[in-house]
C-alpha cells in the first residue's frame, strides 16, 4: 500500500465518521454550516478571484459573478433543508380492517454516506471545490472528498482551506470535507469502498472511464456524471422571417460566451434551407474576437476539432461542411480561440451523424439546413442526449410535436432564448439523457440533493426511534404526506 493510498484511506475513514455525525445533526445545524462556508467565500472573494483569473484567464467580472453564484447555491441548499420537503416524509397509518391488514409505515430519505466530487475545468467555483455537487451533498449530511482539477489547482487548494476552516468554526465534524489532487488519487477515490456516490463534471472519455469503475466495484455505486452536450437549437421559418437579425445577434453572443466553454453552448442550430441567416450570423460574429481558453490542452484540442469537422465529405466526395466565418487553421494556445461557424445540411447529418454530431469544445457552432419538418424530425432523432434544447418560433405556430421530440432528448427545453445561462432554483433541471448525464437527476437546483439520499421505510416502529420528520406531532413543522394526503405546516 503506497503512502498516497494510506493518506486516502485515512481521509475516507474520517469521512465515514463525519458522515455519521452529520446525519445525526439537525437540518438547522447543517444549514448553519453551509451559510458559514458561503460567508467565508464572500469574505475572501477578492483573493479567490485573483487566483482564479491567473489560472483560468476567465476575467474578474465573470469570476466574481461565479463566486456569487456559488455562495448563492450554498445558501439555497441551507434553505432547502430547513424547509423540509427534501426528506419526502410519508406516513401511512395502520389499518387492521384492510384486506390484507396494513401495518404502520413511515418513510423518508436518508443520506447515503461519503461522496466523491470531481471538479470541472470550466467553472472553477460553481462546479468545483465548493460548487453544487459539494453543497448538495453536504446539505443532506454526506461528507465530501473533492478531487481538484489540475487546471486550477492553486485555487482549489485555497478554496478548500477556506471551506475547511469555515466548517470547523461552525461546528461541523472533523473529516466532513477534504481535498485530494492527481489522477491516481481520483481513480482510487472512486474505487474506495467508503465512497458511496460520485459527482463528476467533465469529458465523455474521462467520465465514462470513471463511470465504468464505479459500477464495476464489488459494491457498485451511483455515478452522477455530466459528460457532454450539443444543446440543439431549432429556428422556424416564421421566426427567421420576423427576427432573423435579432436571432443572429443572440446566437453569436451565446456560442462565443466564455470562449465557447460552457456546457450549455448551442452547438447545433437547425435552420430552414435557403435563407440569408448564415450571412447574418457571420456579420454578427465578426466582432467576436479570440479569447484565451482554460488550459493549454483544451486550447490545443480546439483547432484539431475544427479541422476534423472541416475535412468531412459527403457521399460524392464533395465537402460536407462549409466554413461560414472564421478559420480552422488557428493557434488557440498562443493567440486565443477565435469563433468559427460551420454550415451543413440535414441530409449530410443523416449520412454522417457520428462525425457531424460530435461536440467541439470552444467558440464554434454548426448550422444545419433542413428542407422541411420531416427532414428536421429525422435529423433531430440522431442528436445525442443533451442538457438543453431550444425552440425559436412565432406566436401561434404549432410546435407541439417538435417540443415533444426535444423533450425526449434534453432535460431543459427553452423558448425564444439561449441556453448559456442556468438559474439556480427549485425548478431547475440540469441534466439529460446520456451522454449529457449518466443519471435522471439534476446537478443544479434544489432537487440536486436527491442524488445523495436513499429511501428507508420504518414499519410499526416505536416513536422514540423515529426521525423527528416521521413523528406523529411533526415537531419539525415540515410538509408531509399522511395517509395519501399532502399536509402542509
Amino acid at each position: 500500500m503506497t503512502t498516497a493510498t494510506l493518506d486516502l484511506t485515512a481521509l475516507t475513514a474520517a469521512a465515514t465518521r463525519a458522515a455519521k455525525a452529520a446525519a445525526a445533526a439537525s437540518d438547522v445545524e447543517r444549514a448553519r454550516w453551509l451559510n458559514a462556508v458561503a460567508d467565508a467565500l464572500d469574505a475572501n472573494v477578492t483573493e479567490l478571484v485573483a487566483i482564479a483569473d491567473a489560472e483560468t484567464r476567465l476575467g474578474t467580472a465573470r469570476l466574481t459573478g461565479e463566486v456569487a453564484r456559488t455562495t448563492g447555491q450554498l445558501r439555497l441548499f441551507a434553505a432547502v433543508i430547513t424547509e423540509g420537503s427534501y426528506l419526502e416524509a410519508v406516513i401511512d397509518h395502520a389499518d387492521p380492517s384492510a384486506t390484507p391488514p396494513k401495518p404502520d409505515l413511515r418513510r423518508l430519505l436518508k443520506p447515503i454516506g461519503p461522496v466523491a466530487v470531481f471538479s470541472a475545468s470550466n467553472f472553477p467555483f460553481a462546479f468545483s471545490v465548493a460548487g453544487g455537487d459539494t453543497a448538495s451533498a453536504l446539505a443532506v449530511g454526506c461528507s465530501v472528498i473533492v478531487k481538484a482539477h489540475s487546471g486550477h489547482l492553486r485555487l482549489s487548494e485555497r478554496t478548500a482551506e477556506i471551506v475547511t476552516e469555515a466548517l470547523a468554526a461552525a461546528g461541523a465534524p472533523d473529516g466532513f470535507f477534504a481535498l485530494v489532487s492527481g489522477r491516481e488519487a481520483g481513480t482510487a477515490l472512486v474505487q474506495d469502498p467508503a465512497i458511496k456516490a460520485v459527482g463528476f463534471t467533465g469529458s465523455i472519455p474521462g467520465g465514462r472511464a470513471l463511470f465504468d469503475l464505479a459500477v464495476s466495484r464489488p459494491e457498485p455505486i451511483p455515478f452522477y456524471g455530466e459528460l457532454g452536450s450539443l444543446n440543439p437549437v431549432v429556428i422556424t421559418a416564421a421566426a427567421l422571417q420576423e427576427r432573423a437579425g435579432e436571432l443572429a445577434a443572440g446566437l453569436a453572443g451565446s456560442f462565443t460566451l466564455g470562449a465557447g466553454q460552457f456546457c450549455t453552448k448551442p452547438g447545433l442550430v437547425f435552420i430552414p434551407a435557403g435563407t440569408d441567416f448564415p450571412a447574418l450570423l457571420a456579420e454578427a460574429s465578426k466582432d467576436k474576437g479570440a479569447a484565451p481558453m482554460l488550459t493549454e490542452r483544451i486550447a490545443e484540442a480546439y483547432p484539431d476539432g475544427l479541422r476534423s469537422v472541416a475535412s468531412l465529405t459527403d457521399a460524392t466526395g464533395a465537402a460536407a461542411v462549409e466554413v461560414v466565418v472564421g478559420s480552422v487553421d488557428q493557434d488557440a494556445a498562443a493567440n486565443g480561440a477565435a469563433p468559427v461557424v460551420f454550415l451543413t445540411s440535414a441530409a449530410n447529418v443523416l449520412e454522417r451523424p457520428e462525425e457531424l454530431l460530435e461536440e467541439c469544445f470552444g467558440p464554434t457552432t454548426l448550422l444545419i439546413e433542413y428542407s422541411g419538418p420531416d427532414e428536421l424530425t429525422e435529423a433531430l432523432a440522431l442528436v445525442p442526449g443533451s442538457l438543453t434544447a431550444t425552440v425559436h418560433a412565432q406566436p401561434g405556430e404549432d410546435v407541439s410535436g417538435l417540443v415533444e421530440q426535444l423533450s425526449g432528448l434534453a432535460g431543459r427545453v427553452l423558448f425564444d432564448g439561449w441556453p448559456t445561462g442556468v438559474a439556480v432554483n427549485w425548478a431547475q433541471q440540469h441534466g439529460g439523457p446520456y451522454p449529457a448525464t449518466t443519471s435522471l437527476f439534476t446537478s443544479v437546483g434544489s432537487t440536486a440533493v436527491r442524488r445523495f439520499q436513499r429511501p428507508v421505510a420504518y414499519q410499526d416502529a416505536p416513536e422514540a426511534v423515529l426521525h423527528p420528520a416521521l413523528r406523529e406531532a411533526n415537531p419539525l413543522g415540515i410538509p408531509r404526506r399522511v395517509d395519501g394526503v399532502l399536509v402542509l405546516p
